[in-house]
């Protein structure tokens, strides 16, 4: 029997580059579906706070926009404690498939330096997602302390150095560490009285134990509409609408002031860049929505549009700024 050449027994070039395209496209076809068919069940967004706060109410605005749009159930699970370190280590374990996010807040940041040994490394474990909103920070006073405005806080506090006390949610919060920032830029020293919750520093400034106290707009709100509390100023760069005729500490005297309580989605850091790219997209569009525009407005904040790595950017550099702030105010947890 006379030997076929070896060339008449391989397939051609043609035949075997028309095999491996279509061994490829039978490879991608069912990675590509399931990347379509995202979501297919309903998805999570963890809250490291408790239920009715203002991290608490944007998740819940934004996730009912997104479960519209998605098609799919969107669940907010509340998972106080630790500064929030218990909820982002939930994250941080869960699996990696864009069905579990968080509603992430400025001690996503902060933590990393007020915790030690470091609880996570935010820019390594999570993938930002979108940026949300942000809601001001606001310095008030009791409706008997007897200080009527910023200037004569500031007066008094130069002139009875470490004397004037305030209330905050806790060591390490976003209150405190912008009232640590107010006082390196005023040149002031006030009193830090650091509670358990910004219900409870509300509770004794009214009562008369403490005089001043920094909290997120939102929890202010209802006190200073009844008259039991005086707000003196709002730590962010723009004016909040629900306090129209407060001024900014940029425009009390301190130009380019701002601490600011910012929300954003993040996910476990190998969450698929197709389900980042969906997600970030329907978030932009939620944010155009007189529903969380509303809900943003009624928090006092406003939402923040953006991509994803303008949120990323934002989580170094306040990654950088809490790290000197902490190291040189020796700030420690609760």
């Amino acid at each position: 029997m006379t030997a076929r050449p070896l060339s008449s027994v391989l397939p051609s070039r043609r035949v075997w580059l028309a095999s491996a395209a279509a061994l490829a496209a039978a490879t991608a076809a069912p990675h590509a579906l399931a990347q379509a068919a995202y979501p297919a069940r309903p998805i999570r967004i963890v809250v490291g706070y408790a239920a009715g706060g203002a991290v608490d109410a944007v998740a819940r605005a934004i996730g009912q926009v997104l479960s519209q749009s998605l098609g799919q159930p969107v669940i907010v699970d509340n998972k106080p404690g630790a500064g929030s370190n218990i909820a982002v280590k939930s994250v941080i374990a869960a699996e990696a498939d864009g069905y579990t996010l968080m509603m992430a807040a400025n001690a996503l940041a902060a933590n990393m330096s007020l915790y030690q040994p470091m609880p996570f490394d935010a820019e390594k474990d999570l993938v930002a997602i979108s940026l949300v909103g942000r809601v001001p920070v606001v310095l008030a006073a009791g409706a008997n302390a007897g200080i009527g405005s910023l200037q004569a806080l500031l007066q008094s506090a130069k002139a009875k150095p470490g004397v004037l006390a305030y209330a905050s949610p806790g060591n390490g919060s976003t209150p405190h560490m912008a009232i640590e920032l107010l006082e390196r830029e005023a040149g002031i020293q006030l009193q830090h009285v650091p509670y358990r919750g910004g219900a409870a520093a509300l509770t004794d400034v009214i009562g008369g134990q403490v005089p001043l106290v920094a909290v997120n707009a939102l929890e202010v709100q209802p006190h200073a509409k009844s008259g039991k509390l005086k707000v003196l100023a709002v730590l962010s760069a723009n004016r909040t609408p629900i306090f129209p005729d407060v001024p900014t500490i940029a425009e009390s005297g301190f130009p380019g002031f701002e601490a600011a309580v910012w929300y954003g989605l993040v996910a476990p850091a190998a969450t698929p860049k197709a389900v980042v790219a969906r997600l970030h997209d329907e978030v932009q569009k939620a944010l155009q929505t007189k529903e969380v525009r509303e809900r943003m407005t009624a928090v006092g904040g406003e939402v923040l549009p953006g991509s994803s790595e303008q949120f990323a950017q934002l989580i170094r550099s306040e990654r950088r700024r809490y790290e000197k702030l902490v190291r040189e105010a020796n700030i420690k947890p609760d």
